[in-house]
């Protein structure tokens, strides 16, 4: 059953046209995987599908009556005050009955309130609607902060989760993600494969991840010069394909070359009233002028630095020891880094990996245990932040601030216009500012201000996140012969088999094992060790779930079950309360009263949450 036909598009910004002419279509169960440089129309493309812009030409026509989820790169949830306002905030019979329930448990003296409410739950099956959610919140590392979290105090990434949560919990006939990957640990990376990979999804998305595309898409379409290409198949068979297409291409080019020669000396013989005939073949000549003028764009990244040679003594990390409150990150880490060392760092989010980053940058202090730099270490560090210029500065400014004539290997100079046409800014761009470029666009021109410093140990956050594949399989190249150090942070797992010689695992408490093995091997030999099943099964709700409801509602005494109810939602503020004071404990800002006063609250928070906690165990536990 087709789901979407898309039919000659086309759409332009000013004189650039960014693409034209790209007809396809969605079948039911079709997933498929949009492709293309930075730059080149991949998130226009997703909002022209999502409704939130019109293309210039053509149409986008949806099947009647198809619901289409739309997952953003930026999710600012400008209408929404707490988690669960987005997570509960659908018109859909579910969130109803859920509704209702709550005001049931809020006014525990209306009995009939709560029997009506609890008939509401039974008949819409929403005790499976809310299990849902709890189980996604707790697949994607969520589920500690609690629903009434407030959404401006969440992370870039625990936003996009939030909405990656919301959008299957409402499974729209359609998915429309757009990079679903980034902010992912391995483990929510692969319960998505798998849950994405379901025979009765339909999915069209841009990802940079290889490995993800390979699992989970059937069918590739390409944006390559303003013009769409289809692929049914993996992105192995998306390769081999692409390079014969270019390959026959190219040939088509060569011959229209040599006929355009013969035919233009015909033209300029031929007098200006022709014949049928002459017409004829006069049309013919202008459809071979267009083949023959032709060009194959093969402009790629072109990454080359001079790097200054390391010394005896690199990088040392003596006992090193650091924790925030009772969060353990590094216990007794000792490594000393030799020469060519390519390590990659992995485990799942929230376990101290960017803070490690940060002690060796200095950017953090270590409680105990010492980190020695060489004298003739020259760090590059990437990090998840990326470049922040003022939007209103051209692209060209934001490199001659930091030099206007770079050094190479050999001697050699290069300008600061010369470098950004290598990093495929052409001189016309290069007067642009800032604020009109794509995420990855972005992240390419923080990635060349990095190598501006000649670096001979590179650090990098997530450096794949944005990037496109081909940029992202560059710098792979680049970095396999980088003659210094890396370091490298990502849950790209091509990226990390690719580049890492070994991996420290951050297993959490403050281990950290070195791993003599590919990331890919890591994830495995995790599972055995966790025992976890990555499966989507695991989102079902249990059977259980309403049979317990029914049992505490026939075990416990009628008072018994309003304090059960009010203990819920007492515990759940409380939860709330710890998270923000913790975050308070950690601001920089605080001076030693404020400090002291905010620690004896946070004692006191706790003894009160364990105490409520008992008391619901035990009520719990009789039901």
């Amino acid at each position: 059953m087709n789901l979407l036909s898309v039919e000659e598009i086309a759409k332009r910004f000013g004189e650039r046209v960014l693409f034209s002419d790209v007809t396809f279509g969605l079948d039911q169960g079709q997933k498929m995987a949009l492709v293309a440089k930075n730059g080149e129309g991949k998130t226009t493309l997703l909002e022209m599908l999502s409704g939130d812009i019109k293309p210039d030409e053509g149409n986008v026509v949806w099947r009647n009556g198809i619901s289409v989820g739309y997952l953003r790169q930026d999710n600012p949830f400008k209408e929404f005050k707490t988690v669960k306002d987005v997570l509960y905030g659908s018109n859909n019979d579910f969130v109803k009955a859920l509704n209702s329930y709550e005001h049931a448990i809020e006014n525990p003296d209306d009995e009939e309130a709560m029997q009506n409410a609890l008939n509401l739950m039974d008949s819409s099956k929403a005790w499976d609607y809310e299990a849902k959610i709890d189980k996604l919140l707790s697949i994607f590392g969520m589920d500690s902060l609690g629903k009434n979290q407030s959404i401006e105090l969440l992370s870039g990434g625990q936003k996009k989760r939030i909405a990656l949560i919301k959008l299957i919990v409402d499974e729209p006939d359609v998915f429309i993600l757009d990079e679903p990957t980034n902010h992912l640990d391995i483990s929510m990376i692969e319960w998505l494969e798998n849950y994405l990979s379901g025979q009765n999804i339909s999915l069209f998305l841009v990802t940079h991840d290889r490995y993800f595309l390979s699992r989970v898409c059937n069918q590739i379409l390409e944006l390559d010069n303003g013009s769409g290409y289809r692929y049914t198949g993996d992105y192995e068979y998306f390769i081999e394909k692409k390079a014969e297409r270019e390959d026959n291409l190219s040939s088509e080019i060569g011959k229209a070359k040599n006929l355009y020669r013969k035919e233009i000396e015909w033209m300029r013989r031929m007098p200006k009233a022709r014949a049928t005939k002459a017409k004829s073949r006069e049309d013919r000549f202008y459809e071979t002028e267009k083949k023959a003028k032709q060009r194959i764009n093969k402009e790629e990244v072109q990454l080359s630095i001079k790097s200054e040679r390391l010394g005896g003594k690199i990088l040392e990390l003596h006992h090193v020891r650091k924790s925030f409150d009772t969060l353990k990150i590094v216990d007794d880490f000792n490594y000393v880094f030799k020469k060519g060392d390519k390590i990659g760092i992995a485990g799942k989010n929230g376990v101290g990996k960017t803070t490690f980053l940060n002690l060796i940058m200095g950017l953090e202090e270590v409680d105990s245990g010492k980190i020695v730099t060489g004298e003739t270490v020259q760090f590059g560090y990437y990090t998840q932040k990326g470049i922040q210029p003022t939007e209103d500065k051209r692209i060209i400014d934001v490199v001659k601030d930091i030099a206007e004539i770079i050094p190479l290997e050999k001697g050699r100079k290069i300008t600061a216009s010369q470098l950004l046409e290598k990093f495929l800014f052409p001189p016309k761009q290069q007067y642009t500012y800032v604020s009109k470029l794509s995420g990855g666009e972005k992240k390419r021109l923080y990635l060349l201000t990095i190598l501006m410093g000649n670096p001979n140990f590179l650090i990098l956050d997530e450096p794949t996140n944005d990037l496109d594949i081909k940029t992202i399989q560059i710098l792979e190249d680049f970095l396999q012969e980088f003659p210094g150090c890396l370091l490298i942070v990502s849950h790209d797992r091509a990226f990390m088999d690719n580049l890492a010689d070994h991996t420290f695992y951050f297993k959490g408490e403050g281990q950290i094992k070195d791993y003599n093995k590919t990331y890919s091997e890591i994830i495995e030999i995790q599972k055995k060790e966790g025992g976890k099943s990555s499966s989507p099964k695991a989102v079902q709700a249990p059977k259980e779930v309403k049979e317990k409801v029914d049992a505490y509602a026939e075990k416990l005494s009628y008072n018994e079950r309003r304090e059960y109810n009010k203990l819920e939602k007492e515990i759940e503020k409380l939860e709330t309360k710890k998270e923000a004071l913790t975050q308070d404990l950690s601001k920089p800002e605080l001076d030693s009263e404020a400090l002291v006063e905010a620690s004896e609250a946070l004692g006191k928070l706790i003894e009160k949450i364990d105490e409520k906690s008992m008391r619901w165990l035990e009520l719990s536990e009789r039901a």
